[in-house]
């Protein structure tokens, strides 16, 4: 059986994917979230805006777009809509290939985006991302890594299966070494939650 796309992958999980997602939305998430929009204001660029979790931590003012490759993501989105205090604007699009002139946005967030996103396509997405930022424009990701405390990597490797097979994830992405490669400068990398989620900044 040949591996599914992301776009099916997501396709097929978006009616369970905020009830699958709840336990760590409450028990983890939603305190990580506004950290992602720290300092932020003007147009902002939500990568892989999934199901409009970020909604109600936009800046107060801001305008966003959020793409998502998935139309069923987008669509639980949208029912959403109201909890933001920004104007969303919502586009299917693939974050390898953004459909933005250059320096279209102040800022850009990603949140578990870059986890999901193999290897060979991480400088790739990084770089468009980079090019539809203004000069001086950050972008701040919220990414899983692979631990190296000895119980949160055994719990890891319990999740792995699940998390492949449900959000083609891995813990392993390494991101933070292609940021360069796309020409961003790392700002500030830190662990937000033990050694597991990391928060990165990048300036362009």
């Amino acid at each position: 059986m040949n591996e599914l796309s992301t776009r099916q992958r997501y396709q097929r999980i978006a009616p369970l994917y905020d009830l699958l997602d709840l336990p760590f939305e409450y028990g983890r998430y939603r305190k990580l979230r506004p950290l992602l929009f720290e300092g932020m204001s003007g147009r902002i660029l939500d990568a892989g805006v999934g199901t409009g979790r970020n909604f109600q931590f936009y800046p107060a003012g801001a305008n966003v777009v959020g793409i998502d490759v998935s139309p069923a993501m987008l669509a639980q989105a949208r029912q959403r809509m109201s909890q933001a205090r920004a104007a969303v604007e919502l586009r299917e699009m693939d974050v390898t290939h953004l459909d933005f002139p250059d320096a279209h946005f102040d800022n850009a967030v990603a949140t578990f985006l870059f986890c999901v996103l193999p290897d060979e396509l991480q400088t790739t997405a990084l770089a468009e991302i980079k090019r539809v930022l203004k000069p001086g424009g950050i972008l701040r990701l919220l990414e899983y890594t692979r631990p190296a405390d000895p119980f949160r990597r055994a719990i890891t490797k319990l999740w792995e299966p699940w998390v492949h097979w449900a959000y083609g994830a891995s813990f392993d992405r390494h991101t933070e070494q292609y940021i360069p490669a796309a020409g961003l400068h790392l700002v500030e990398t830190r662990f937000v939650v033990g050694d597991l989620i990391k928060l990165m900044t990048a300036r362009c």
